[in-house]
C-alpha cells in the first residue's frame, strides 16, 4: 500500500477534493446516521467570492452538490442575471454538509460539529468577499441572530485579526459599493464571529447577507422594492465590487 508522498498531507489529491473525502468519513454528529452522502461544495475554489448557504436538501444530497434544487435554480438564474458565473466567479458551500432529516433547520450542536469543515473550506478558498445566504449562515459565520431583512444588501467588514479574538464586523453604508482598505461606519453591535478566519490581509474580508432563495420562492413578486428585486440589486452590487 502506498502512502502520501513526504510533505503531502492530501495524498496527491487537490486540497478541496481531499477535504471532500475527509468530510465523507465524518461522524461528528447524528446527521451521519441518516445521510446518503455529504455535500461539500461546487464552483471555483480559486475564486475571490465565497457563497455560504444553510444545508443541503433532498436534491442536493442526491447529486452531492449544493444549491441545485428549486432554490438553487432560482439562485443560478439570479446570479446569471447579475453577470456572475457560478463555475467561474464563486465557490458555493453550506454551513452544514449533511442533509438534516425533513430539510429541517440545523441544530446549534450540528452547526458546532460541522464548523471545522467550514473553517477548512474558508482557509482553502481564502475569499475576499463572502455572501451569507439566509439567517443560518449569518448566525453561523458572524454570530448575528436574526435581522437579515435589515442587514441584507449591506457590506460588513471583517478586519485582519483572525481567530476568536477578532473584532466584530463593521457595517458599511448600504450605498458604499467600492472596495476600500477599511469600510467606514459604526461597528455592528453583535457577538464576535465564531468562525476562525484566515488572515485576510490589510483590506479585511467583506461580507454581505442575502435573502435565501427559499424565501424568495415564497415571495414571487418582481415589483420594485420586493425581496426578489432587492436581491437582484444586491447581486449586481456584488459583481461590481468583484470587478467582473
Amino acid at each position: 500500500m502506498t502512502g502520501a508522498p513526504p510533505g503531502d498531507p492530501h495524498g496527491g489529491q487537490p486540497p478541496i477534493e481531499a477535504l471532500a473525502s475527509a468530510c465523507g468519513a465524518c461522524r461528528r454528529c447524528g446527521l451521519a446516521d441518516s445521510r446518503q452522502q455529504v455535500v461539500v461544495g461546487r464552483g471555483n475554489p480559486a475564486a475571490r467570492l465565497l457563497l455560504v448557504g444553510e444545508a443541503p436538501g433532498a436534491e442536493e444530497e442526491a447529486c452531492g452538490q449544493p444549491f441545485v434544487g428549486r432554490s438553487g435554480r432560482l439562485l443560478e438564474a439570479m446570479l446569471a442575471a447579475a453577470g456572475l458565473n457560478s463555475e467561474r466567479d464563486l465557490y458555493i458551500a453550506n454551513v452544514i454538509k449533511c442533509r438534516p432529516p425533513g430539510n429541517r433547520k440545523p441544530s446549534r450542536a450540528e452547526i458546532e460539529a460541522c464548523r471545522p469543515w467550514l473553517e477548512e473550506q474558508i482557509a482553502l478558498v481564502r475569499p475576499q468577499l463572502v455572501l451569507l445566504v439566509g439567517a443560518t449562515a449569518l448566525e453561523a459565520l458572524l454570530g448575528i441572530r436574526g435581522g437579515i431583512t435589515q442587514l441584507r444588501g449591506q457590506w460588513l467588514q471583517l478586519e485582519a485579526s483572525p481567530g476568536p479574538d477578532q473584532p466584530a464586523p463593521s457595517q458599511a453604508s448600504k450605498h458604499q459599493r467600492r472596495p476600500s482598505k477599511r469600510v467606514q461606519g459604526q461597528r455592528t453591535p453583535s457577538p464576535r464571529s465564531p468562525i476562525r478566519w484566515p488572515d485576510p490581509g490589510e483590506g479585511g474580508i467583506a461580507l454581505m447577507p442575502l435573502l435565501h432563495p427559499s424565501y424568495l420562492l415564497r415571495h414571487p413578486s418582481e415589483a420594485e422594492g420586493s425581496p426578489r428585486w432587492l436581491t437582484r440589486a444586491d447581486l449586481v452590487a456584488v459583481r461590481q465590487r468583484l470587478g467582473v
